[in-house]
């Protein structure tokens, strides 16, 4: 096993056993507010410091992690869920009206950042984690329709799709039998890529007051809010800053592992 996948599972894994922890426990209570010790640094009562209101900062990020991974997940669910079967759909439609129509409506998502879909969704319902997990999941959809399409398309010429169609089957169900389990190391490996994706623009959201909202912790507005403090505790932004970085490089390494481990063209033969 390559050292990139070890060190990305690990780290994926720990983001992944914060946010679960966080569920039943955080060492402190973040309702609670303790302004006579705000701004400590890292110590043993407090690992990771507090921030200007006095609560504690690894509390943060453990709860942090649970809402940046739930809007992550939601979102690749929704792309997934909706992109492969639109995938599937052109790949077995190629040329017709149905694949126009399914690649041009890709486009013109595309041609909407995640940022400008979030900000006219706020615009209409406000800023909340479910706008953010609705705009990122819009932004996923294409991603997955045209992975799954490209992926599909070389599969359709081969001889034994042909007899599949000689026999009778249907382009549903052959796009579900043969396309989609030949695909599925594919859509492995982007679902992870965008899961990191996903955390790092949610955080991007959160930034500018997109997502979750207060009380609710975000790594993006833990950063947000600490950015004036930088000088005076840069501890307080350095921390959740980490987060994401490790927990976006953590998932990218754990991408790229599971890439080379299921692709056959890249395997090492001994």
């Amino acid at each position: 096993m390559k050292p990139g996948l070890i060190l990305g599972a690990t780290l994926a894994a720990l983001a992944l056993l914060a946010a679960a922890l966080s569920l039943v426990w955080t060492p402190y209570d973040i309702t609670q507010l303790a302004i006579a010790q705000k701004l400590q640094p890292p110590s043993v009562a407090h690992p990771f410091g507090t921030d200007h209101f006095g609560r504690d900062i690894l509390s943060m990020v453990m709860l942090g992690a649970q809402v940046s991974i739930a809007v992550a997940l939601v979102a690749v669910g929704i792309g997934m869920g909706l992109g492969v079967p639109l995938g599937l759909l052109a790949a077995a439609h190629r040329g017709g009206w149905l694949d126009e129509v399914v690649m041009r409506g890709n486009d013109l998502i595309f041609a909407f950042p995640s940022l400008v879909i979030a900000i006219l969704i706020t615009a209409v319902f406000g800023p909340s984690a479910v706008n953010a997990i609705i705009a990122i999941g819009i932004f996923n959809i294409p991603v997955f329709a045209r992975v799954t399409r490209g992926g599909a398309l070389p599969i359709w010429t081969l001889d034994y799709i042909r007899a599949a169609e000689v026999s009778g089957k249907g382009r549903t169900r052959i796009s579900l039998q043969h396309i989609l389990p030949n695909i599925a190391n594919v859509l492995i490996v982007q679902g992870t890529i965008q899961f990191s994706l996903g955390i790092l623009a949610e955080a991007g959201l959160s930034y500018v007051g997109l997502g979750a909202q207060p009380p609710t912790p975000s790594w993006g507005r833990m950063l947000a809010e600490a950015q004036t403090m930088v000088t005076l505790a840069p501890h307080v932004a350095i921390i959740p800053g980490l987060c994401i970085v490790l927990t976006v490089l953590g998932l990218n390494l754990l991408g790229d592992g599971l890439r080379d481990a299921l692709d056959p063209r890249l395997r090492v033969t001994r």
